[in-house]
Parts: structure tokens; C-alpha cells; sequence
């Protein structure tokens, strides 16, 4: 995923000479190419955070459309005050790329697991949430972050993720999801990095005849009403998945969407990380398993919940 966003990212400010791209300590070698076609608009702020919030907010206000890249944990944590305050509160059009999202770096322990990023983000009034499935995912997501005119935060995840879509999402939309399979048992709406291995659960489920419907909800704030209008209409069970804690992220925000609007929430079924810490050395895939969110975790969580 950060190939494609370092490669989308040199085509994008090709295009337009207000991008400007800042980084925090981080992805150097990465963005050689966009340096060396774009290096007056290449910032590296090193590890002060809150420093670069503060830049990107002056940038947004002279006209600039600065990019900020760095860790998810670090772009989201640590300069919280600053996103809120120099972003959120003037509604500058930053868009904040946490690379990294969820366990992507869980082999270096739990200051690198951004689990509470969406939720952090989400409280942010006016901030658009963005958690990209796949490299298309990211280029389209990034492209339409830019021009949004809004504050938006993308979340991305590191490098090797297997491709879902098998060409360009021309008709990306912020807000719209992705509507990949219908099934007529259940629909399965999941974001960020977790797309694949949601896609791998419904093979395993229809293996066992179970028909479950696939669709890609890349946005979390705001979310796509109209389909989850439809979804609930339906009154088939919907599983929110996400790499990510249960308080605060997609399933949270769907059952939020849910309660508001009189919905029975007793339809969706949340399949997230417990909301506690890792206290253990795991890589990515090991420390799904531990949090069952692995495709055949996600299978059986499914399955218990159809036949309880």
C-alpha cells in the first residue's frame, strides 16, 4: 500500500503544483521518485509531529494542499491537540496518511499497533475517516481526499497486501462504499487492510454453503447511509469487521448510524480486536490469529453467530 500511495502521490502533485508533501522522519528511500520530480515540495519534519500538524494547517492556509505521512500511532497519537486544534477547528483541507494502520507493525510492540486511530479520528468534528482495503483502495482514496476541500484522515496499511480490486476504482467515492458480492444470508461490511481476509471468510463460508454478501466500507465518517439504509432492510445479520478495537471504529460508528436512525441493532455483529492491549511479540498474521480476525477466524465468528 505505501508503494501505490508514494506512486500516486508523484502522478497527483504532477498534476497540481499546490501539493506538498510532508513526512515525518520517515519514507525516505520511498519517495525518491517524487523528490527528484518534486523536491521543493518535499518537507522531512523528523520526528516532531506536532511541528508538522502545525506546518501542514499553515501550508492548508496559504493555499498549499499539504499530504502529511508518517506512522499511524505517531500521526495520530501524539500531535492529537494540533490535528484538533490548527485542523479540525479551521477545517483546512490536510489530508493525514497513518501508514502502518492496525497491526501492520505489530512485531514492534504496542507503541506501533495504532488500534484507537479511527476512533481518535472519528471524535474529530468534521474530520473524514478513510481506511483503504487495498493499493487501489489507496490511490483512489487519496485522489479523492485531495479534492475534498475537507480535513481527512487516511488510514493505509504497510506493503505486501494482496489485491482485491483488479483494476482502478474509477467511480470512487468518500462515503460511498463498495459493493464487492451479494449473498443472501448475511453481509459482511469491512475496512482497511482486514478486505482481503474478509474476502477469503466469505470463500470459506460459501465452501460451506453460506451465501454471504461482501462489500467495502473504505470510508468510515461519513458512512454510506444509503446502503446501510438498504443492508438493515433487509434484516439479514451484518458483521462489521475491522482490524481495529471494538470501541470506536466502523462497527461502532454503524451501530451509532443504527440507534439514531431506529434500526433493530440486534442485527449487527461486531468482529473486532478486544479492547485491551497486546502483551506479546506476533507479527501481523500471528497477532490476527490471537485476535481471531485471521479468514478462518472470521469464518468461524460468522458461522457461530448464524447457527448460535
Amino acid at each position: 500500500m505505501r508503494n501505490a500511495f508514494a506512486d500516486e502521490m508523484t502522478q497527483l502533485a504532477a498534476q497540481d503544483p499546490s501539493i506538498v508533501l510532508l513526512s515525518g522522519d520517515i519514507g525516505n528511500r520511498l519517495f525518491d521518485q517524487y523528490k527528484q520530480q518534486h523536491s521543493e515540495r518535499f518537507l522531512n519534519c523528523g520526528v516532531a509531529e506536532a511541528n508538522m500538524i502545525g506546518m501542514a494547517a499553515g501550508m492548508a492556509l496559504a493555499g498549499l494542499r499539504p499530504v502529511v505521512y508518517t506512522i499511524a500511532t505517531f500521526l495520530t497519537y501524539r500531535p492529537f491537540e494540533q490535528i484538533r486544534v490548527d485542523i479540525g477547528y479551521h477545517d483546512l483541507p490536510v489530508v493525514l496518511v497513518g501508514v502502518g494502520g492496525g497491526l501492520s507493525y505489530a512485531s514492534n510492540g504496542g507503541t506501533h499497533q495504532a488500534m484507537e486511530d479511527i476512533a481518535v479520528m472519528r471524535a474529530i468534528p468534521g474530520m473524514q475517516v478513510l481506511s483503504a482495503g487495498d493499493a487501489w483502495e489507496v490511490r483512489a482514496g487519496l485522489k479523492a481526499a485531495i479534492a475534498s476541500d475537507r480535513p481527512t484522515y487516511l488510514r493505509i496499511g504497510k506493503k505486501g497486501e494482496p489485491l482485491v480490486h483488479s483494476e482502478p476504482i474509477v467511480d470512487f467515492k468518500i462515503g460511498k462504499a463498495i459493493s464487492l458480492k451479494e449473498g443472501t444470508e448475511a453481509h459482511i461490511l469491512v475496512s482497511g487492510n482486514l478486505l482481503p481476509s474478509a474476502q477469503e471468510a466469505v470463500d470459506i463460508l460459501e465452501s460451506s454453503g453460506i451465501k454471504v454478501g461482501l462489500h467495502s466500507f473504505h470510508t468510515i465518517e461519513p458512512l454510506d447511509h444509503s446502503l446501510l439504509e438498504s443492508l438493515f432492510a433487509s434484516g439479514k445479520p451484518i458483521f462489521a469487521i475491522e482490524e481495529h478495537n471494538r470501541n470506536g471504529g466502523l462497527g461502532t460508528a454503524i451501530l451509532e448510524w443504527a440507534n439514531d436512525n431506529s434500526h433493530d441493532t440486534r442485527l449487527l455483529h461486531r468482529i473486532a480486536a478486544p479492547n485491551s492491549f497486546l502483551h506479546c511479540t506476533a507479527n501481523q498474521r500471528e497477532a490476527r490469529e490471537l485476535m481471531k480476525l485471521s479468514p478462518e477466524g472470521i469464518a468461524t465468528s460468522i458461522q457461530d453467530s448464524l447457527n448460535p
